[in-house]
């Protein structure tokens, strides 16, 4: 009882009301402010973006790089693919990177094994080609693979590409191995039967002169 006396006797000395002053003062107030925050209403709370499950990634099996390019991002119905090695990973669960507006969103929808090796944006690195990589670039390699064997599905791979087969072109007309024999001509006299009969030799019954 002795702090709530010295608590009232507080009041007149620093308010200069009474103590029941005071409180009337103090329930006014809190009655106005209920009475106008009544009047407005609360904004409604906006509800939390609903975020649809991811679909199971659905197994491709062999595809070529030309089907892989349909799987970039820009069809949202589409899962969002991305090949290392030629091993395609669904990488959907990252969209924020690997799809459209993200940092390594060059990279979906192809072969991307020379550029992350080489950790290169360059459009001429976006190719599965690793001829010619240096040690350490193909170690950065190994451990972007083992990153996406780790963390992402593997639904297919990338079909191989056909060699190009070189044809070998006929020769053209009038070229060597097609022309045909055309007699020459010769300045030599042709001797004909009768010449050759009167140039033959004397025999034994020919008289001799």
């Amino acid at each position: 009882m002795g702090g709530l006396q010295e608590a009232l006797d507080f009041i007149p000395k620093y308010t200069g009301l009474t103590p029941v002053t005071f409180f009337t003062v103090v329930a006014l107030v809190l009655a106005i402010y209920y009475l106008i925050t009544s009047m407005f209403p609360p904004p409604p709370m906006k509800a939390p973006p609903v975020v649809l499950p991811l679909p199971p990634p659905v197994q491709l099996g062999e595809v070529s790089l030309e089907e892989l390019a349909a799987y970039d991002g820009s069809d949202p119905q589409k899962p969002l693919l991305m090949a290392i090695k030629a091993q395609i990973y669904d990488v959907s669960q990252s969209r924020v990177f690997y799809g459209p507006g993200g940092p390594y969103a060059l990279f979906a929808g192809k072969d991307a094994s020379r550029a992350l090796a080489k950790m290169s944006f360059e459009e001429c690195d976006l190719t599965g080609d690793i001829e010619g990589l240096s040690p350490y670039e193909l170690d950065a390699l190994t451990d972007w693979e083992y990153k996406f064997m780790s963390k992402y599905v593997k639904v297919g791979v990338v079909k191989p590409s056909a060699p190009k087969s070189v044809e070998k072109e006929a020769p053209p007309a009038g070229s060597e191995g097609t022309k045909s024999e055309v007699p020459v001509e010769s300045d030599a006299p042709i001797e004909t039967e009768t010449e050759k009969v009167g140039e033959a030799e004397p025999t034994a019954t020919d008289p001799v002169l």
